[in-house]
């Protein structure tokens, strides 16, 4: 008996109905023949990810009261970012 897998295969594409690319990103992409690259990629094919911040948040290690802490999280999803704002408002920032 074979076992059964949780992958599920990736669907089929039509190749009538993929994007044709523009003569702008096929003069970016990479270009290789057979394991050989003869032009590496380019611009934003390169880059990936959000680009970063100017100014990023830094994770730390802050005790709160516990009852202080479970009033916030009953707010609801984002209440990090409320703490930060309370605090920002406190400072004076």
């Amino acid at each position: 008996m074979t076992a059964s897998s949780d992958v599920t295969p990736p669907g089929w594409t039509d190749p009538d109905e993929a994007v044709e690319w523009s003569d702008e990103v096929l003069s970016r992409a990479e270009l290789r023949d057979g394991d050989r690259i003869l032009r590496p990629a380019s611009g934003t094919l390169t880059k990936r990810g959000r680009p970063p911040l100017d100014n990023p948040k830094r994770q730390v290690t802050l005790r709160l009261d516990s009852d202080l802490l479970d009033q916030l999280r009953a707010t609801g999803p984002g209440w990090q970012s409320r703490i930060n704002d309370l605090l920002r408002k406190a400072v004076g920032v």
